[in-house]
């Protein structure tokens, strides 16, 4: 699995006039912000439990109880 991902919103200001930076493989810069940044895969998440019992929202940790 490659690190690398394509930036499609400037994560600063929403901007979609994005480049790739030239100083880092990766990198990207927003023309709106004029800021640089780069953009990582960390991996991939695992499914939720779908076994597990539903539970009402009442009784979760955290909620007031009626």
């Amino acid at each position: 699995m490659s690190g690398f991902a394509i930036a499609h919103h400037c994560p600063y200001c929403g901007g979609e006039e994005l480049r790739p930076h030239e100083d880092q493989h990766g990198a990207w810069e927003c023309r709106e912000c004029l800021r640089a940044f780069s953009v990582k895969l960390i991996g991939l998440l695992a499914p939720p439990n779908t076994s597990a019992p539903n539970t009402p929202t009442s009784n979760r940790p955290g909620r007031a109880q009626p």
